[in-house]
């Protein structure tokens, strides 16, 4: 990838993760439906019981291929679709070593991180800005459990 893809800001919009609870009970997140391989890459990602400060919370539907964190909550899908929007022009934020795709521009933004064999979607509401600093977090058990793709793709 080349460097003058990665910028600080995004640049376009999309899909934006729907997000149905606030309280303490279970968070409504999407389950993805990922191949075998994938599926296996995201059940070895170890997330923490705190992101950000916040407490991990349960997921509807339960699944291993979802988290959250917080009130309002930070939700994380491993195995998403490549996303529709994602082109190899498309602006990227590197955050130690991650490419991260957001959308959209306005809030709340999700992140996708990219150019790894399974992709990771994380949407960050603004209570919780700098966005980047759940990234930061995130970053390192991502890059230990799903390796890249080869260079070049993302």
């Amino acid at each position: 990838m080349s460097t003058s893809r990665r910028t600080p800001f995004l640049a376009a919009a999309g899909l934006v993760l729907v997000l149905a609870a606030c309280g303490d009970g279970a968070v409504q997140v999407p389950v993805t439906q990922p191949d075998a391989a994938t599926r296996r890459l995201c059940e070895g990602l170890r997330l923490p019981e705190k992101l950000h400060g916040q407490q991990r919370r349960d997921t509807s539907p339960s699944s291993p291929l979802t988290a959250a964190w917080g009130s309002p909550p930070i939700a994380l899908r491993c195995g998403v679709p490549r996303p529709a929007t994602l082109h190899p022009t498309s602006q990227l934020v590197t955050i130690n070593r991650i490419d991260w795709f957001g959308q959209p521009v306005d809030r709340p933004v999700t992140f996708t991180a990219v150019a790894r064999q399974a992709y990771v979607e994380v949407t960050v509401p603004p209570k919780y800005n700098p966005a980047g600093d759940v990234l930061i977090e995130l970053g390192p058990l991502i890059e230990a459990t799903i390796p890249q793709k080869p260079e070049g793709q993302i």
